[in-house]
């Protein structure tokens, strides 16, 4: 009885030391009021983002072709450089009902030749031609869904748009009528990319699963799972497709790499450490972007990762605090760090070539509640886009701020470029400028 009692104290004893400030069951320690000298820290204590310039006085001068517009069906997330310096005078506004949560989210507009597809509160899918003029508008959500404001995802391929929500609905149009084909229900709501691939798309839901779908019925031709994470991210993940492999994020940091052929997995990186797998919940990673050979992503954890394509191993990391999407033009990364940092990285090596302040002109105090939404790179110039409503205009040659446009109070998305006109999304429109 006595050897009962006395490993029933001992084991207590042991369960108790192991509350300690590296146990994985807390993520954050408390003081406790009655020992005063007991000082606990955070147990995943934030690495410090970059918040100062380096080589801001470097010029630096692109000379890779631009292109005409972003891609309609980017497979590589790529924006690359574009054929864009215009004078950014407000030509018109597509005004919808208001999306709520509209912070939440990072929709996008899905381009048609000169047309402009986009959606509203309820659902509405509407199309709208380039002198702002209504070609279409259709819902095919019912009272109920309606209620529950559905956020959608489009994509299309020049015949077909694909629509999938966080109501766990998809569906396809004829883009050209907007009349349904067909519609279909999933297990989990989507929050991602979606990417055509011949007769096949594919898209990520909540649970973590790449799903590849028909295009001809959205019958589900086979799935992916990975691990499921217990809190649900808003941020949108990513896919890219480089010959007829699939690469994918996931919402715990896990990046994988899917036969498209066969549903296969080829491998999985994962790129959090077991030291900070606990506070995942919160991670916020940018969109993958591909040069064909490497994989480059980054997130708010103060990381970016360039990652050979071939074998899934690391080639670099470097600190940098980002959840938007990077741009390659040539040798050159550029990233746009949460701090409201311009900086351009040498792609092979992952070295900083230079970095300026782009938020600089923001007062002081106003300046931590700012955070950039996303950004793209013109044939002079870097525009990017705030939370508070403004367009900064940043010179690539110097990284000096020619002029910050006031084009709202609240968030707007990150800039589109089509037909040498640039797009924002507000929460109850889309600005066209020139």
């Amino acid at each position: 009885m006595n050897k009962l009692i006395n490993l029933l104290i001992i084991s207590f004893l042991i369960q108790g030391c192991s509350l300690n400030k590296n146990s994985k069951f807390w993520t954050t320690s408390k003081i406790v009021e009655e020992n005063n000298e007991v000082i606990y820290t955070d147990v995943f204590p934030k690495e410090e983002a970059l918040k100062k310039e380096f080589n801001s006085n470097l010029k630096i001068k692109l000379t890779t072709k631009p292109e005409n517009s972003t891609l309609v069906n980017n497979y590589f997330n790529n924006n690359k450089r574009l054929n864009f310096n215009g004078t950014l005078k407000k030509l018109s506004q597509f005004k919808f009902s208001k999306i709520e949560n509209f912070n939440q989210y990072q929709p996008e507009i899905s381009f048609f030749k000169k047309n402009i597809i986009f959606f509203d509160n309820k659902g509405s899918i509407f199309k709208f031609n380039d002198e702002s003029k209504l070609v279409w508008k259709k819902n095919y959500y019912s009272k109920l869904e309606k209620k529950q404001k559905p956020i959608l995802q489009l994509v299309n391929n020049g015949k077909y748009l694909i629509v999938a929500d966080n109501i766990a609905k998809y569906y396809m149009l004829d883009i050209k009528t907007g009349d349904l084909i067909w519609t279909k229900d999933n297990l989990a709501p989507f929050n991602s990319q979606i990417k055509i691939h011949k007769d096949k798309f594919f898209i990520i839901d909540f649970s973590n699963t790449l799903r590849c779908f028909s295009i001809k019925d959205g019958n589900e031709l086979w799935n992916v799972k990975t691990e499921n994470s217990l809190i649900r991210s808003q941020k949108k993940l990513s896919i890219v497709i480089v010959n007829n492999v699939l690469y994918f994020n996931n919402s715990i940091g896990d990046i994988s790499a899917v036969d498209i052929s066969k549903g296969k997995l080829l491998w999985q990186l994962p790129t959090q450490s077991s030291r900070i797998y606990e506070s995942a919940f919160s991670l916020q990673a940018s969109d993958i972007i591909t040069d064909k050979q490497n994989l480059f992503i980054s997130n708010n954890k103060n990381q970016l990762f360039s990652i050979d394509i071939k074998t899934g191993s690391f080639n670099w990391e470097n600190k940098v605090n980002s959840n938007l999407r990077s741009t390659i033009v040539g040798n050159y990364l550029f990233s746009v760090s949460l701090e409201g940092y311009l900086i351009i990285i040498e792609k092979k090596s992952g070295n900083i070539v230079r970095v300026t302040d782009a938020f600089k002109n923001f007062k002081v105090k106003k300046r931590p509640k700012i955070k950039p939404t996303g950004f793209v790179v013109g044939l002079r110039n870097v525009y990017l886009s705030t939370s508070n409503g403004r367009l900064l205009v940043i010179e690539i040659e110097s990284g000096k701020i020619i002029s910050t446009l006031k084009i709202d109070n609240d968030k707007i998305s990150k800039p589109f470029v089509q037909n040498k006109n640039l797009f924002l999304i507000r929460d109850n429109a889309i600005i066209k400028l020139n």
